[in-house]
């Protein structure tokens, strides 16, 4: 985000909240609040030391409200044109919302604080960003997916409905074992092999269906994924350079700026 800050008092703030120093410790605090919380679903726990953690929650919770605080006064409107900082600015919200009568859901909702740990740390951030940039290529990735499914599980029916209704009596039924084939969990034993005994020439149908489905489909995924990865952080790198490059052209710029008044001071002396 570049410098919006107009004045040295927003230039200090803004130079706070963007050191890398400040950003751990925002993780620190993140990680232990996270750990509280986690503890508190523990009676035990919390008939000795519950007073305690209810302290350390209010006080992350305070430091969380003072660094959006600080974040606003130093971005100003600026702050709400990131949907990272928006996203943080919800869930500290929502932390904040009295959690009394109807209300009372909220205040489980205070684990979502953890998820504050995608906005400010960048490898996660990176990662969040190449998941939505893939929501494109894996929606078409799924609708192939959808269509090998349902052709499947009406050729699974009507082949093996009729003596196996427990795992093909219904186009849903279907559907239902054949993700579970679909993630190979016992689809040997407690599905295939049965089958076999009864069809031996099912292998015809079920090999084809794991390789596609299991191996070939699924891994379309992950090389989506993968490729906006790199291009999310090709991205981000390219951004790094466009930022450093203009650091570099200001500062040749001041540099320049300095000889000629030290070459007009020299001038002026002679």
């Amino acid at each position: 985000m570049s410098e919006p800050y107009p004045t040295q008092a927003r230039r200090v703030v803004y130079a706070l909240v963007e050191a890398p120093s400040f950003q751990r410790f925002i993780i620190l605090v993140i990680v232990i609040n996270a750990l509280t919380l986690g503890l508190e679903t523990s009676a035990t726990i919390m008939a000795q030391v519950g007073p305690w953690l209810h302290m350390l929650d209010r006080i992350a919770l305070a430091i969380f409200v003072l660094e959006l605080g600080l974040k606003l006064w130093a971005y100003g409107w600026k702050f709400f044109r990131s949907g990272w900082n928006i996203f943080d600015f919800v869930i500290v919200s929502i932390a904040l919302i009295p959690a009394v009568g109807a209300l009372s859901v909220l205040r489980a909702l205070r684990i979502l604080r953890v998820l504050r740990l995608f906005s400010v740390v960048p490898s996660l951030r990176l990662i969040i960003g190449a998941l939505i940039g893939a929501i494109p290529g894996m929606a078409s990735i799924l609708i192939i997916l959808s269509l090998i499914f349902y052709v499947s599980a009406v050729l699974a029916t009507q082949l093996f409905g009729n003596e196996f209704s427990e795992y093909f009596g219904s186009l849903g039924i279907s559907a239902l074992t054949l993700f579970q084939l679909m993630t190979l969990d016992s689809w040997s034993g407690d599905v295939v092999r049965p089958i076999l005994e009864v069809y031996p020439f099912a292998w015809l149908f079920f090999i084809p269906f794991i390789v596609i489905s299991a191996f070939a489909v699924l891994n379309l995924f992950i090389g989506v994924l993968i490729s906006n990865i790199e291009a999310e952080h090709q991205a981000r790198q390219d951004e790094h350079d466009q930022r450093l490059e203009a650091k570099l052209d200001q500062l040749s710029a001041d540099v320049a700026e300095m000889r000629a008044l030290l070459q007009a001071q020299g001038r002026l002396k002679s």
